[in-house]
């Protein structure tokens, strides 16, 4: 109880500032102070300390109400800000410390599969419940283990299990999920505060080629084809789920070029397209052309695959 006391006494701003200064990072990308996990003398000094102050108090004064705090940062003019870089912007302030534009930063790993999954309409909601295995390359685990493991063969899961939220997968210390671990998720060793973004070819793969994300892309297909009746809606319903947005003409333009490219191939290539279609577990609505739902599939895995789905800006 002294501790408590301590720590949320009026006289102590430390724990309100470190709270809000994760917060600010949650939304923005990069915390006030830089070091998140280095709030002392050795980390970085705040680029707006008087800001920081100020949502420190908020945050005292609204009853250490986070959900009050992020509406704040959320609806705030910073946050609606457009990420388009202008030169003379980029060459005084390159980090974007100042906040003159807004920030652009892709998803973490299990946002981006979530993601996937919620725009496929795969994504089970449900609260709660033990770790699931989800799809990941087979023969990964017996390299790694010992002959007399007990988790020396993963034993995939089957339906729902396959689909639910990221933060429900089974995690092995000696082998994390590869995708995930692709994507720049921490291997889980040690407390990890910030995460670094690369950018690789080998993430492009995964979105492209693994399992999880050719099963949400041929989901979102199918549920594109049953929403919608004539091309150009469905691909305006497809693009918008995927950006929040509309098409402009052009886009609208070169989507169309890009499925009558895919449904060209497909219908000279019957196997290939049964092939792709049977990728992942979730079920082919009844009476499906294969060769249709395969081409509708990859102009999906574009859209998933487009910076303005799997970033967020």
């Amino acid at each position: 109880m002294g501790l408590a006391q301590w720590l949320l006494a009026p006289e102590n701003p430390l724990v309100a500032r470190v709270a809000v200064n994760r917060l600010w990072e949650m939304v923005f990308g990069t915390g006030i102070v830089a070091t998140t996990e280095d709030f002392g003398l050795q980390g970085e000094f705040p680029s707006h300390p008087e800001l920081l102050d100020w949502l420190a108090v908020e945050f005292r004064e609204s009853g250490w109400d986070v959900q009050h705090m992020l509406r704040l940062l959320l609806t705030s003019e910073a946050y609606a800000l457009s990420s388009r870089v202008r030169p003379d912007l980029a060459e005084r302030d390159p980090e974007n410390r100042l906040l003159a534009r807004g920030s652009r930063r892709r998803l973490h790993a299990e946002a981006l599969r979530d993601n996937a999954l919620h725009i496929g309409g795969l994504l089970v909601e449900r609260f709660g419940g033990p770790s699931v295995k989800p799809y990941q390359p087979e023969g990964l685990w017996q390299e790694v283990a010992m002959l007399q493991s007990n988790t020396r063969v993963y034993e995939r899961g089957e339906g729902e299990a396959l689909w639910r939220r990221s933060v429900y997968t089974y995690w092995k210390r000696a082998c994390p999920p590869p995708a995930m671990l692709t994507l720049d998720a921490p291997t889980r060793e040690f407390c990890n505060i910030r995460r670094m973004n690369t950018n690789t070819p080998l993430q492009a793969l995964v979105l492209w080629n693994d399992e999880q994300f050719v099963e949400a892309a041929r989901a979102f297909a199918a549920r594109t084809l049953g929403e919608a009746a004539k091309d150009d809606e469905r691909l305006a319903l497809a693009f918008r789920r995927t950006t929040s947005r509309h098409p402009d003409a052009d886009e609208l333009a070169l989507l169309r070029a890009a499925l009558a490219d895919f449904r060209a191939r497909y219908a000279s290539a019957p196997a290939d397209a049964q092939a792709l279609v049977e990728v992942g577990e979730a079920p082919v609505p009844a009476g499906s052309d294969a060769a249709e739902l395969a081409a509708w599939t990859l102009l999906c895995s574009s859209l998933l695959n487009l910076d303005a789905t799997i970033c967020r800006s």
